[in-house]
């Protein structure tokens, strides 16, 4: 069965427009980085929201959760912001049937240098071999969303002992 990918916003869709950072959410761009890649494995998208993480409420959340819950498939990838993406995997975490995978980036995909893309394929290849849950996979890791942090020093995701 092909991998739902869910869009949210974040840093991986934002769109700068001058040097003073004004941005907006712009369009998925997990769709082209996906052909780029040449990647083959089966998938369908679905956006679901264009904000910033800072700007998700509870009843985004929610949204996220319910759409997953009441989709057919079973293996979901959702692009996210950083800044929240651990609350959001935290309300995931009552989808014991399904393998959801967040992941997202600390630089646009738009940019020459961004780790959006490695971030997506890490994702890719994790969802096809986890077992149902929900994960985070951010810079080369796997995370479980009650035992990591992201540390904005460093602008990376660890693990905490919460």
């Amino acid at each position: 069965m092909a991998i739902k990918i869910i869009t949210t916003g974040g840093t991986i869709d934002k769109i700068y427009f001058d040097q003073k950072s004004t941005f907006q959410v712009g369009e998925p761009q997990i769709v082209g980085l996906l052909k780029e890649a040449n990647v083959t494995v089966d998938y369908e998208v679905k956006s679901v929201l264009r904000k910033d993480s800072l700007d998700m409420t509870d009843e985004d959340r929610q949204l996220i959760y319910e759409t997953i819950l009441t989709d057919s498939h079973r293996k979901f990838i959702v692009t996210h912001g950083t800044d929240t993406m651990v609350v959001t995997a935290r309300r995931l975490q009552e989808l014991t049937e399904k393998v959801v995978v967040l992941t997202g980036a600390m630089q646009p995909a738009k940019l020459k240098v961004s780790d959006a893309v490695f971030n997506i394929g890490f994702a890719i290849a994790s969802v096809q071999l986890l077992p149902s849950g929900v994960y985070i996979a951010m810079n080369g890791c796997l995370f479980t969303p009650d035992r990591v942090q992201k540390n904005v020093e460093y602008n990376r995701f660890e693990v905490c002992n919460n």
